[in-house]
């Protein structure tokens, strides 16, 4: 994060706009709005800015902010009587001038359309006071914010200030019902999704009163639940609405290693964090400790999210936890995710089944057991029969090994996805008789998918030496 997002005060507190054009004119005007008394610093002034100065009750200086420094005779002008200065003239060098000012006495200031001389941002904003929404990019691209309050403006009832309000009005009776917050924060969610949102939108202010009253009196602290969801290969635009709805309100996230760092920007900010590992040979968190936290944690009425990369029912392990959340009597929903077979193979361009190339797909666990992979290698040996190991990397020339043994060509194609999904994804296609020699020279990482059969050499054919979609990400 290159910024750090706040909100500030301005109601009758001194600010300075140096500038009395029209620039000036549009800051001044947001400034006003937040009820900040206006000063302009400016050889000559807007007419519609000087009526804004003066209703706000501030002062306007008629002079240069170079007359003023030397007016005061001083090293620099004192600002520091002011929350925050605005330096909109149509002098790159003045403006700059007034941001090193400003640095020298620690007040905040904004040089307009010049981010490497700002120390606050001016956002794009979504007014529904008192609910105020921002939208910055660091200076780096104000048409992208505009856009994006363009599309927030169009989803955002304009009513939704009037559903704050009301909320303010109930917040210290709801506090001094509910003591914990966490399951205070499960009120309002509750109350947000019932009737009364529509009740408050229509100001119908009497009804929404009634509904909350009765809400708080049958009030019952309510029992923990898990989500088990799955969080898809890596992209987080692979998320389904519910996976992320539902990450979104967890009191804890539980989460494995295949869970990329951005999917996980999308939990709830407050949500403690617990990661359980789940390395191959190296788990931070054993299974058992891993059934053991979703039980302890719901039965302190948590709602906890088990994140799990991939689809929490295919090789998740997911069977396992919900049949020790069963026995604990313990309520649970699962979310299914995309699996890494279905999302890597069509960021790398692979179909898994093909009318001409394959009309059946396997998924397979590729973990070693003492050494050595123990699958149904007779059944795995089909012309027309896409295979997709997971967690095959280390074990990929002795599975390689014996499926030739078995009677599988040596020059069946093979398609190693590394990263599948992410920023990082890299594919590297062989066939089964050199395609183990390729995972050093390429510096294959896990997480590796392994798909074998003839639909991997469709790639190719569909995207010659393009590479698919996922290094557009």
């Amino acid at each position: 994060m290159d910024i750090f997002p706040i909100s500030l005060k301005l109601q009758q507190q001194p600010c300075l706009v140096v500038g009395g054009g029209h620039i000036a004119y549009r800051k001044a005007v947001l400034l006003a709005k937040a009820g900040a008394v206006i000063s302009v610093i400016a050889p000559e002034v807007d007419a519609n800015l000087l009526e804004i100065v003066v209703q706000s009750q501030g002062q306007y200086v008629q002079a240069t902010f170079e007359q003023q420094l030397n007016l005061h005779n001083s090293k620099s002008l004192d600002l520091r009587q002011y929350r925050l200065v605005i330096a909109a003239t149509d002098s790159k060098f003045t403006n700059q001038q007034i941001f090193e000012v400003c640095e020298a006495e620690n007040v905040l200031v904004n040089s307009v359309d010049d981010p490497p001389h700002c120390r606050f941002m001016v956002p794009a904003i979504v007014d529904r006071s008192p609910l105020v929404i921002s939208i910055a990019t660091n200076g780096t691209s104000p048409v992208l914010s505009r856009q994006i309050r363009t599309q927030l403006e169009a989803t955002i009832p304009q009513s939704m200030g009037k559903l704050a309000d009301f909320s303010g009005k109930w917040r210290a009776v709801v506090k001094g019902k509910i003591s914990n917050p966490d399951e205070r924060r499960i009120f309002w969610e509750d109350l947000y999704a019932s009737p009364l949102k529509e009740q408050v939108f229509n100001d119908n202010i009497a009804v929404a009163d009634q509904l909350i009253e009765q809400a708080l009196q049958e009030w019952k602290t309510p029992k923990g639940e898990v989500y088990l969801v799955g969080a898809g290969p890596g992209d987080p635009e692979l998320l389904t609405l519910k996976a992320l709805r539902l990450m979104q309100q967890a009191d804890v996230v539980i989460y494995d290693r295949l869970v990329s760092a951005p999917i996980l920007e999308l939990c709830r900010r407050d949500a403690e964090k617990v990661y359980v590992g789940k390395a191959r040979s190296n788990h931070a968190v054993p299974q058992e400790g891993i059934n053991d936290l979703l039980v302890k944690y719901a039965q302190q009425g948590k709602r906890v999210c088990r994140l799990k990369g991939g689809d929490p029912f295919i090789f998740g392990r997911g069977g396992e936890e919900i049949q020790e959340l069963f026995a604990s009597d313990v309520s649970f929903q699962v979310v299914p995710g995309i699996t890494a077979a279905s999302g890597c193979s069509a960021y790398a361009g692979i179909p898994l089944t093909h009318r001409d190339y394959a009309q059946s797909v396997r998924f397979l666990t590729g973990h070693l057991k003492e050494g050595s992979p123990e699958l149904p290698w007779n059944e795995l040996v089909y012309e027309h029969q896409t295979l997709v190991l997971y967690m095959g990397l280390v074990g990929l020339e002795k599975i390689c090994q014996k499926l030739i043994e078995h009677g599988q060509r040596p020059n069946m194609p093979v398609a190693l996805i590394s990263k599948g999904t992410t920023p990082e994804q890299k594919v590297v296609v062989g066939t089964l008789a050199d395609i183990a020699s390729k995972v050093a020279e390429h510096q294959i990482q896990a997480p590796t998918l392994t798909i074998i059969g003839e639909v991997v050499e469709l790639r190719e054919k569909f995207f010659g030496s393009l590479e698919p979609y996922c290094k557009n990400i």
